[in-house]
Order: structure tokens, then C-alpha cells, then sequence
């Protein structure tokens, strides 16, 4: 079977980004990062495709062209000839078009719904997660719809989180779920495992749903 083409999209450091072109080159991910798009031409995640050796295409944000915006997005993934789209850690809203429906994943450091919607992003989250008193967070790998948070769920997993945890505390836990989680999904989509049935995502393999 041959490796899908994954385009990347980010806005911050780029960290997730990097996971999965590591692992993408030492085996533990069978598809290939073919592009990076970013939203910020000074994102840490523009140097490390650059030490990558990964395709980058800026696509900056301008207030009031939307539409500029996703349109030129839809073209750079296009022209890339992707077959899966991952955010991570994207902070710009990218109007998701038809075409494109169903094969965009995010990942957001909390259980969804939990902790989930627009501004809930980064440490924004670990701080709310511990300010609340929860016992456990984690991580939520989901299909990406044209609402915050709202996709379909593919998988999620857990850390735990202790009566002294400060926030920087539960993000490094998180993120190392993060780093297990995603490559799952993204297997399970290469698989052809995922299907999505209205707001929920049958699992079509082994250890995960019970299906005929």
C-alpha cells in the first residue's frame, strides 16, 4: 500500500508538525509529510520545515479577506496533491471547503467537548483544565468541521492530572499523548478504517468499536 500525502497546518512553534515528520521518516508513520502550510512567515514551524527539508507555503491572514485566505489555502493543498490535511496547532479559521470535507483532522489538548471552542487553544487550555479542578484531561484527535471543536471524534486519550499540577505541568503530559495519538489516527485514516457516520466516527479495526 502506498504512503498517503499529508499537508500540515500551523501557526505556532510547529512541535506537532515535527512528530509527525520524524516519525513519518523513522517508520512509526506510514505516510509522508509532503507540505507545510503556516499562517505566519515568523512561526517557529516555518525553521523547522526549513531543517526539515519539508515544502512550506505562507498563507497570511489578512482581517476581512476570508475568502483570499481560503481559497489560497484549498489551492497550495491542492497543488501539493494531499490526500489528508492535519492542523496543528492552526489558529487562523480556514473555511473548509467541500472538497476538502472529511479528510481535515485537528487535534486539541483536551477531551472534547470539554475545554473545546474558539479562544480554547494552547495553554489557554491547561489553565482552564486546572483551574476546574478535573481529576483527568488529554487529548482529542477529531475530523474538522467549519465550527470550532466540533467535528467528529476519532479517538481521544487520557493523563492523569494531580491536585498540584500547574498548567505547564498537564501540557507536557499532554503533549506526549499528542504524540502517540495523532500518528494513530492518521494510520487508521490510511487504513481506510474511519468512517464517519453524522457526528460520530466508526473505528473499523480491531480493539475499538464492535461493528458487524
Amino acid at each position: 500500500m502506498s504512503r498517503i500525502r499529508v499537508a500540515v497546518l500551523a501557526s505556532g512553534s510547529g512541535t506537532t508538525f515535527e512528530n509527525l515528520v520524524l516519525r513519518s521518516r523513522d517508520g512509526r508513520l506510514d505516510a509522508e509529510i509532503a507540505l507545510l502550510v503556516v499562517s505566519r512567515p515568523d512561526c517557529g514551524a516555518v525553521e523547522k520545515a526549513r531543517a526539515l527539508g519539508v515544502p512550506c507555503v505562507v498563507v497570511p491572514f489578512v482581517k476581512g479577506e476570508q475568502a483570499t485566505f481560503d481559497r489560497d489555502i484549498a489551492a497550495a493543498l491542492d497543488a501539493a496533491r494531499v490526500d489528508l490535511v492535519c492542523m496543528g496547532g492552526f489558529l487562523k479559521l480556514w473555511t473548509i471547503p467541500a472538497s476538502y470535507a472529511g479528510i481535515v483532522m485537528n487535534i486539541h489538548p483536551a477531551l472534547l467537548p470539554a475545554f473545546g471552542g474558539k479562544g480554547m487553544h494552547g495553554h489557554h487550555v491547561h489553565e482552564a483544565v486546572v483551574a476546574s479542578g478535573v481529576k483527568v484531561s488529554g487529548c482529542t484527535v477529531h475530523f474538522a468541521t467549519n465550527e470550532y471543536d466540533q467535528g467528529p471524534i476519532i479517538l481521544q486519550r487520557t493523563v492523569p492530572v494531580a491536585f498540584d499540577d500547574a498548567p505547564d505541568d498537564v501540557a507536557k503530559r499532554v503533549f506526549a499523548a499528542e504524540c502517540e495519538a495523532y500518528p494513530e489516527a492518521i494510520r487508521l485514516f490510511a487504513r481506510g478504517w474511519l468512517k464517519i457516520l453524522g457526528r460520530r466516527v466508526l473505528v473499523l479495526a480491531d480493539g475499538y468499536d464492535v461493528f458487524p
